[in-house]
C-alpha cells in the first residue's frame, strides 16, 4: 500500500516539516494523519470482512440447509439490511457521545456476534446473529466518514477516504478467500469463527491506533433539528444524487458476487469451492481503484472522474458473459476496479460537499449504500431464478446504465465554494 508520506521525498532540503494540522486538521505527511489512516483502514478491513465473509459461503448454506440462491443471500441481506435501517440511529448517537467511542463498540460487538454465529446450529438462528450483526456494526460506517472530514484537511481527504476503502476491499477480499478455503476443509463453523477472531484483532488495533477526536463537538438529539437536517440534505442537488449512485453501485457489486459462486460452480466451469474462493483476490484490484481513483479525484475534481466507474463496471459485467473462464476474471476484475473507484470518489464528495450535520449525511450515504446491497442483492437472487447468470446480468446492466446518467448528471452540478 503506497505510503501517504511518499509525496515529502520531492521536497527540497529546507522545506518546513508539515505541522500536525493545518486549520486544526491533520496534513498528509505526519504521524497523526498515517495513525488515523492506520486505524480507519482496519476498521474498513474488519466492516467488510465481517459483512461480506459470509458471502462465499451461501453456497455452502444452500447446500447444508437445503436452500435456494435467493434464500441463502440472507445471510448477507439480513446483516446490511439491518446496518441499513440502524445507519441513521448510528448518526444520531455518533453526534451525541462522539466519533471515536461509538465506532469502538461497533467493532468489538461486532466481532463478537461473529464468534457467537458460529455456534449457531439452525439458518434461522444464523440469520438471527447476522442481524443483531448489521445493527452493531452501523456505528463505524455512521460515524468514519464524519470523523475523516472532520479531521483530515481537504487536500487529503480523498486519499485518507480511498486508504479507508481500501481496507474495506481487503477485508472482503481477505474474508472470502479465508472463508471459503476454510470452510471447504473444515467446515462453515470453522471458517465463522476465525472471521470473529480477525474482527477482535481489528478492534483492538482500531481502538490503539485512532487518534481521538479534536474537532468534534457533542449535539444533544433534537428531533426537529434532525427532519431539517434530513430535509436539508435532500435538497441539495448534489446529496440526493450521490445518494442515488451509492443504492445502484453497491446492488450491483453486492449482486454479482453473491452469485458468482453459483455460476462458477455450474457448467461449464465446474470450479470446487477453493477454486471459487481464488477469485475473491480480484479485490487487489478493488484497493488499487480506491487509492487511484481517490488521489486523481483529489487533482482534477470528482465530477470529471465519477462518471468514468459506473463505465468500467458495464464493461467488466459484459465479460462475465463469456463461457470463457479467463474472460470472466478479467471482467470480474474491471468491475471490482470500477465499483471501489466509484465508492472512494463518491463518499469523500459527500464529505467535501457538507458542512452541517456531516455524520447524518454519511449515514444517509450509507443507509442507501447498504440499503442497495440487501434489496438488489436479494431482487439479483429471484432474476437467478427466471434465468440465471444472464438474467442477473441483464438486470445490473440496466441499473449501472442508470447510474452512468447520474454520474454524467452531477458533472454538471454547480460546485459548492468548498467543493
Amino acid at each position: 500500500m503506497p505510503s501517504s508520506s511518499c509525496t515529502l521525498n520531492a521536497m527540497i532540503i529546507h522545506a518546513p516539516t508539515p505541522s500536525s494540522d493545518i486549520a486544526g486538521k491533520h496534513q498528509a505527511g505526519t504521524a497523526a494523519y498515517r495513525r488515523a489512516n492506520g486505524a480507519m483502514f482496519f476498521g474498513g478491513f474488519s466492516t467488510f470482512a465481517l459483512l461480506y465473509g459470509f458471502q462465499p459461503l451461501m453456497l455452502v448454506f444452500s447446500q447444508a440447509f437445503d436452500l435456494s440462491p435467493a434464500q441463502a443471500s440472507g445471510v448477507v441481506s439480513a446483516s446490511t439490511g439491518a446496518l441499513a435501517l440502524s445507519l441513521i440511529p448510528a448518526s444520531l448517537a455518533a453526534d451525541r457521545f462522539g466519533r471515536k467511542p461509538l465506532m469502538n463498540a461497533a467493532l468489538a460487538l461486532s466481532a463478537i456476534l461473529t464468534l457467537l454465529a458460529a455456534f449457531a446450529d439452525s439458518f434461522g438462528q444464523l440469520l438471527v446473529l447476522r442481524a443483531l450483526l448489521g445493527i452493531a456494526m452501523a456505528g463505524l460506517p455512521a460515524a468514519a466518514m464524519a470523523y475523516l472530514s472532520e479531521e483530515i484537511e481537504p487536500q487529503s481527504l480523498g486519499q485518507s477516504m480511498g486508504l479507508y476503502i481500501a481496507g474495506s476491499a481487503l477485508g472482503g477480499m481477505g474474508a472470502r478467500f479465508l472463508s471459503s478455503a476454510l470452510a471447504g476443509m473444515y467446515g462453515w463453523q470453522v471458517a465463522v469463527g476465525v472471521l470473529g477472531g480477525i474482527g477482535m484483532v481489528a478492534a483492538v488495533l482500531f481502538w490503539k491506533f485512532l487518534p481521538p477526536s479534536r474537532h468534534f463537538k457533542p449535539a444533544a438529539i433534537d428531533a426537529r433539528q434532525f427532519v431539517q437536517d434530513v430535509q436539508m440534505h435532500f435538497k441539495d442537488p448534489g446529496l440526493r444524487w450521490l445518494f442515488a449512485v451509492s443504492f445502484t453501485l453497491m446492488g450491483c457489486f453486492v449482486s454479482l458476487y453473491n452469485y458468482l459462486a453459483y455460476r462458477l460452480a455450474a457448467a461449464p466451469f465446474g470450479l470446487s469451492h477453493g477454486q471459487i474462493g481464488l477469485v475473491f483476490t480480484l479485490y487487489i484490484l478493488g484497493m488499487v481503484g480506491s487509492t487511484w481513483s481517490g488521489r486523481w479525484a483529489d487533482r482534477v475534481g470528482r465530477r470529471n472522474v465519477l462518471w468514468l466507474m459506473p463505465l468500467l463496471m458495464v464493461a467488466g459485467l459484459l465479460l462475465t458473459l463469456s463461457d470463457q473462464l479467463a474472460w470472466v476474471m478479467v471482467g470480474v476484475g474491471v468491475f471490482t476496479f470500477g465499483f471501489f473507484g466509484a465508492h472512494s470518489v463518491a463518499s469523500s464528495w459527500v464529505g467535501r460537499r457538507v458542512v452541517k450535520a456531516r455524520a447524518l449525511a454519511s449515514a444517509m450515504y450509507l443507509f442507501f449504500y447498504y440499503l442497495g446491497s440487501s434489496s438488489l442483492g436479494t431482487v439479483s437472487g429471484m432474476m437467478w431464478g427466471v434465468g440465471h447468470w444472464t438474467a442477473v446480468v441483464s438486470l445490473l446492466l440496466v441499473i449501472l446504465l442508470a447510474a452512468t446518467g447520474i454520474a454524467l448528471h452531477l458533472r454538471r452540478l454547480q460546485p459548492l465554494p468548498v467543493a
